[in-house]
């Protein structure tokens, strides 16, 4: 007489073992979706930043006038964020233009990091 034995499933450490292969799988996907989602609400807030900085660059250009030197900082209000934008005016060796340097930073807590720096030059009218 012949015993015919068929297994008829896992082991236990056979399923120990690939939930632990799928913890390690899901724990970097998470880690990956975290990662996406950081960088778009940087890229979101970089983009809010650069409308507050050339909206302050328009204004200059509206007045029309050759602007003063010296630094100002405006605040600037995009989709519910408070920016602060500082503009920092300085001569150049040709009278009629002025070089201006604009840098936008988030107002509060985490105000400390410059998002977004732009340069350009404006001339008289």
């Amino acid at each position: 007489m012949t015993r015919h034995t068929s297994t008829r499933g896992f082991t236990l450490l056979e399923v120990l073992v690939a939930l632990a292969i799928l913890a390690l799988a899901l724990g970097a996907g998470i880690q990956a979706s975290g990662a996406l989602t950081r960088q778009a609400e940087r890229q979101t807030e970089q983009w809010l930043a650069q409308l507050c900085v050339e909206n302050s660059l328009a204004e200059l250009r509206l007045l029309r006038q050759l602007p003063d030197t010296g630094d100002t900082e405006l605040s600037c209000e995009q989709m519910g964020r408070s920016f602060v934008v500082r503009l920092q005016v300085r001569p150049t060796p040709n009278p009629n233009f002025r070089r201006v340097d604009a840098s936008a930073r988030r107002s509060g807590g985490d105000g400390a990091t410059t998002l977004l720096g732009f340069s350009t030059i404006v001339g008289r009218f």
